[in-house]
């Protein structure tokens, strides 16, 4: 997840504060567990280039979960570990190649682990402050480098030995706002962005040479010419969430939000080109093939974030796309026209009150409670597998007192909460609908006839493929809002969320194994 910004930050304390009054109370360990070592990989940021999130060498199933056990846990040193900025200090998905782990924290430093003990091979350190740039963070690896970003930089690391190859101070120019996303390296480019653009033209989308660290194309992700944006404090556009890699000479960003007030909405309503949109470009020239635009006019920061997915539906090319404003898309591959579109989660009934400020139609009143909120929808990436998308939704509403105001807050008395959904591929309709107690941030992750994800409140959680019954809960050292990743017979959990846990002052990732 992504946070930053004063206002955001604010924002993200009270529901912070909402949800440790309501963490469940531990649940039983793994005893007796016999402890495998741990064996497998997770290659890219989502799995695979397609961004399914299906651990296709998993051994982890329904049959063997129960046997689950810590293998080791490694715990942040440094800045890194006392991130006190209200996302605490891991957000980003694990990458394992060659039998090494490479994570990086929400101060931007790298850790490179054995994935056998856990044990620190390198560390890149770079310590530079949360309020300084957006998260998740996250790196890719690709051809025996590690490529990541501080807010102002990008690197390239030696895998083996985590000494600089390049790094590039000056990508970034003025109102462009900062990186925070974990990039996508295939066939030597290194796709990523920054977000918050405050500037023309928003955050920039950006393709770079791996071996170089050069600029081979930018893109504006705020057309000049849709001058109504009115960004607020934090800036417009750009992208945060791993970008998709198409076998068809494509590439496919999920857009932010323009950070605007509903008076901005209503005053200077403007479709605001290319927020919340899922925009598809030539990977090798930056050229726009297409977008999908999810919410025009956005004040209720309902970015369209999540990374898209590669899938057929029946025999077409597609793409699933979603993000915060709580609805998951279909969209033709080559030409970007909709299949489907399905809401998830919980909506009561103002999903149409940015598209209805740009038409003109009425006023919109204050205070208003839209559902869902600044933090809800599709908050973690989904997951596709077989003829199903599974999605992890959060459900908790914000209210917004005055038409001046960024977002608005969780009211009095809101309980954070969260679903599982899977959806059928072919027409996105609703397969079954699990609730769960808290926010599910984990992302979604198929193993096999499994489901798996984590909540906020510290909780491993696997459920039925078939059936969305949840088969599995393991409590976990603390809170946690990053996704996990399932190499072979290893599950690696980030537990690294804000301080509401049993272990707050200890973030740390853990690797749990079957035997």
């Amino acid at each position: 997840m992504m946070w930053t910004g004063s206002r955001r930050l604010a924002t993200r304390t009270l529901v912070l504060a909402a949800v440790a009054a309501v963490v469940v109370g531990a649940l039983p360990a793994m005893a007796g567990a016999t402890v495998a070592t741990p064996a497998g990989a997770w290659p890219f940021p989502n799995a695979d280039l397609a961004n399914t999130r299906d651990a296709v060498a998993s051994t982890i199933t329904s049959s063997n979960v129960a046997d689950l056990a810590q293998a080791w846990t490694f715990k942040l040193s440094g800045k890194g570990a006392t991130n006190v900025a209200g996302a605490g200090s891991l957000a980003a998905n694990p990458v394992v190649v060659n039998g090494v782990v490479y994570i990086q924290d929400l101060e931007s430093n790298v850790y490179a682990l054995s994935l056998a003990t856990g044990k620190l091979a390198w560390e890149y350190r770079v310590d530079v402050a949360l309020r300084s740039g957006p998260g998740p963070d996250g790196v890719a690896v690709a051809d025996g480098a590690v490529f990541g970003a501080s807010p102002t930089t990008v690197f390239a690391l030696n895998a083996a030995t985590g000494k600089k190859i390049w790094i590039d101070r000056h990508l970034l120019n003025g109102g462009q706002g900062t990186f925070g996303i974990q990039p996508q390296v295939t066939d030597g480019d290194v796709y990523l962005a920054s977000g918050y653009g405050s500037g023309p033209g928003g955050g920039v989308l950006l393709d770079l040479d791996a071996s170089t660290g050069s600029v081979l194309w930018r893109f504006n992700t705020i057309l000049r010419t849709d001058q109504g944006v009115r960004a607020v404090g934090l800036g417009s556009g750009g992208a945060w969430q791993t970008p998709l890699v198409g076998d068809d000479g494509s590439v496919t960003f999920g857009i932010g939000n323009p950070y605007q007030t509903p008076g901005s909405a209503i005053a200077h309503p403007a479709a605001q080109l290319y927020t919340d949109s899922d925009v598809n470009l030539d990977a090798a020239t930056g050229k726009l093939r297409w977008y999908y635009q999810g919410v025009p006019n956005d004040f209720k920061d309902y970015d369209m974030q999540a990374s898209p997915i590669s899938v057929s539906i029946g025999g077409v090319e597609a793409v699933i796309g979603g993000g915060k404003m709580g609805i998951v898309y279909a969209m033709d591959a080559q030409s970007g026209q909709l299949l489907w579109k399905t809401p998830v989660g919980e909506h009561n009934g103002h999903d149409d009150d940015s598209l209805r400020a740009l038409e003109h139609q009425g006023t919109l009143k204050v205070p208003f409670t839209y559902l869902p909120g600044a933090i809800g929808g599709v908050l973690s990436n989904m997951a596709v597998a077989g003829t199903t998308v599974y999605v992890v939704t959060c459900d908790l509403p914000f209210t917004v007192s005055s038409l001046s105001e960024v977002l608005g807050r969780p009211p009095k008395g809101a309980r954070p909460t969260g679903e599982v959904e899977a959806l059928n591929l072919a027409t996105g309709a609703v397969e079954w609908d699990t609730k769960v107690p808290s926010l599910p941030l984990g992302a979604a992750t198929v193993s096999n006839d499994l489901l798996v994800t984590t909540l906020f409140n510290g909780t491993l959680v696997a459920l039925d493929t078939a059936t969305g019954a949840i088969v599995y809960r393991h409590s976990l050292p603390t809170s946690t809002n990053a996704p996990i990743a399932i190499a072979g017979n290893t599950i690696l959990v980030p537990a690294g969320g804000p301080g509401v846990g049993r272990d707050s002052g200890h973030p740390q990732l853990v690797a749990y194994t079957v035997p």
